[in-house]
């Protein structure tokens, strides 16, 4: 092997080293990480549906106990297709971002599902931290025609 190939081949090997741990860190969140079925403590369901007035998801607001395992069941009563993608606020506008560039994007993280019209899917995520998060629906337009909601996530008991 040459000089110049080999450089170039332990140059290649040492940019995806250091690519790995943000793949590693890919299905984590600052809301949380991805939850297990067997340890769902309780299951909201959240329909999305257009109306008059805009676009919406109900509820809209859910409150969570940190810790707490969340089966989020994402019911489509609606006419579109809609999604349901979850995390800090920062995170949402910029995932809100890449859909404009890119609106037929399908979704493999595990704090989001896209669902059909009369179809539900659902996001089981563990909320590791406290504070308030984002629920928006990145279809471009959706979220800025109402469809959007918040998790408080709070170190005490949740009244839901």
């Amino acid at each position: 092997m040459s000089f110049k190939l080999s450089t170039y081949v332990a140059a290649a090997g040492l940019a995806l080293l250091a690519g790995t741990p943000a793949l590693a860190a890919g299905s984590h969140s600052a809301s949380g990480e991805p939850g297990k079925a067997e340890n769902v403590d309780r299951t909201v369901t959240v329909k999305a549906d257009e109306t008059q007035d805009g676009m919406v998801f109900e509820p809209s607001s859910i409150e969570v106990e940190k810790g707490e395992t969340l089966r989020i069941v994402i019911e489509n009563v609606g006419d579109l297709e809609h999604e349901l993608y979850l995390g800090t606020h920062e995170e949402v506008e910029k995932h809100a971002e890449q859909m404009k560039k890119m609106p037929e994007m399908e979704h493999a993280e595990p704090n989001s599902a896209r669902v059909d019209p009369g179809h539900q899917d659902e996001v089981i995520w563990q909320f590791t931290k406290s504070g308030a998060f984002t629920f928006a629906c990145l279809i471009p337009g959706h979220m800025q025609a109402g469809m959007f909601g918040e998790v408080t996530v709070t170190d005490e008991q949740a009244s839901q």
